[in-house]
């Protein structure tokens, strides 16, 4: 069934080595592509009938490789799938898919448009254990679903680019959300930063469901010992899954009840009885690697891009509410920078200004106070950001633009200050200045042409093409964009300029 099918494997590292042994016992191990020579090396002393290389675009190019499987850091997997469906490869990937829910929605639509599977390596859902666990959930062994803990816990592997919530946590919450069948309603998290000031070394994560079943998740790489245990409560029965326990011990299911007598609560505690999974049991890597390629004739599965991007949902709302805390607790910042954001040195960022996640503000920068800065912003070199600034997600404010207070710049805005840009012909002595001031509005996906105006509360429609000055309180909008009418202070339309 898999001998027409050729796998290359990206990343043979740390978890990548173990995918390279099961894809090999599977026969379908084609090409290892690993950055490190000294891996290379090795690999091909272990697998001389496999191709190695260091270069990615080579694997994306050889027409015989109809699927990879990406194995490398989590902040290459966005990037690396995206290339590896648009090569027209099938693609499985390690979790987390991406950094965020819209890279993940954004490589979904890809694979849909591409035709290929997107399959992402959460590997619990092709344990025996969790299998046995939904069975007994769906037959209505275990009553009406009441709580879920899970601990996943051990001492390192340390890592700088990602913290333990991105590390450790997306399994749980991948088995969670399918236990539930549904998504959390409320999200928080806290965490402790020991080894290193910026990054969480252990969490707890608390999500409350609509059905009122609540769930806990403790990760931490800094434990004394491995564990690895989740614990589902039914009205009718509890179980644990311990997946350090042999075969013939990882579920117990306990029969107790809770009594009440006189309106107090009273446990009846019963002998937990084990499920032997011995006659079921098959190595979960294997089971999922064979899933992917199952995936690839046809067979549904359940770790699609769809079930990974409500995973990432969940992982943004952790880290979301792990950010504010630590803004919170900490009473010598003055504003605040996600880790994985990076400002220049040269720049000012005013007080309780906030950037969020992987935005970049260039030298010479200057940011006023208590602006919020969304993901993936460029700001600058050299761009001047007034007080109470408000940029969302995926804008580039380049040199030569000024942004006075109270300024919105809705999603995916585009500035630019060249007027005939040439990629052969640099044009850095000719940007034209554009001027945003106080309180007006650009909308999501507007594009301002450099050299203009926009004036004091102005109000720029979604999509707008602005080619010329916009006077104060003008509503404009279309492509060009032209005068349609004036807005007040409130953004309430009106056919006159108020006075």
């Amino acid at each position: 069934m898999n001998s027409s099918i050729n796998v290359a494997l990206v990343g043979a590292g740390y978890w990548g080595k173990n995918l390279a042994r099961v894809f090999n016992e599977l026969g379908v191990l084609s090409v290892i592509c690993d950055p490190s020579e000294e891996i290379c090396a090795r690999k091909r002393k272990k697998y001389p009938h496999v191709t190695i290389t260091t270069s990615f675009a080579e694997v994306l190019n050889q027409q015989n490789i109809d699927s990879v499987v990406i194995a490398t850091p989590a902040v290459h997997h966005y990037s690396m799938t995206r290339d590896a469906l648009l090569a027209g490869k099938h693609v499985f990937v390690e979790k987390p898919l991406a950094l965020t829910a819209e890279e993940g929605l954004e490589l979904t639509a890809l694979a849909k448009t591409q035709q290929r599977i997107l399959f992402v390596g959460h590997i619990l859902h092709y344990h025996s254990a969790i299998i046995k666990i939904k069975e007994m959930l769906a037959q209505g062994e275990l009553g009406r679903l009441q709580y879920i803990y899970s601990n996943r816990l051990a001492l390192g592997k340390f890592r700088r680019e990602e913290n333990i919530l991105w590390s450790f946590a997306p399994h749980d919450i991948s088995v969670i959300l399918s236990l539930v069948h549904e998504e959390p309603d409320s999200v928080w998290a806290v965490g402790s930063n020991i080894l290193h000031p910026d990054i969480a070394d252990t969490t707890i994560t608390h999500m409350k469901f609509p059905s009122g079943v609540s769930a806990h998740i403790f990760v931490s790489w800094l434990h004394p010992f491995k564990e690895q245990k989740l614990v589902i409560v039914g009205d009718r029965k509890m179980v644990t899954f311990d997946d350090t326990a042999p075969v013939d011990q990882k579920i117990m299911v306990y029969p107790h009840n809770i009594l009440w007598r006189e309106g107090i609560p009273v446990p009846e505690t019963k002998e937990g009885t084990a499920v032997d999974l011995t006659d079921t049991w098959e190595e979960p890597l294997k089971n999922e690697c064979q899933a992917f390629l199952n995936s690839m004739q046809g067979e549904s599965f359940h770790t699609t891009g769809e079930e990974a991007v409500r995973v990432l949902s969940v992982l943004q709302r952790c880290q979301q509410s792990l950010d504010l805390e630590n803004l919170n607790n900490d009473s010598d910042t003055e504003f605040f920078v996600h880790e994985t954001s990076v400002v220049d040195e040269g720049c000012e960022i005013g007080r309780g200004t906030k950037i969020w996640h992987f935005s970049h503000i260039l030298k010479n920068s200057v940011v006023g106070e208590n602006c919020s800065i969304g993901q993936n912003v460029v700001i600058g070199p050299n761009a001047r950001i007034g007080k109470r600034v408000k940029i969302q997600n995926n804008v580039s404010v380049y040199e030569g633009v000024t942004l006075e207070d109270e300024v919105f710049c809705g999603p995916s805005l585009v500035f630019t200050n060249v007027i005939n840009p040439r990629s052969a012909i640099s044009r850095k002595h000719e940007f034209k200045k554009t001027l945003v001031k106080k309180g007006a509005t650009l909308g999501a996906n507007a594009t301002l042409l450099c050299g203009i105006t926009i004036g004091e509360n102005a109000f720029i429609g979604a999509g707008a093409v602005v080619t010329r000055d916009v006077p104060d309180h003008g509503l404009v909008y279309g492509n060009p964009a032209t005068l349609h009418g004036y807005v007040d202070h409130a953004g309430n339309r009106q056919e006159s300029p108020p006075e």
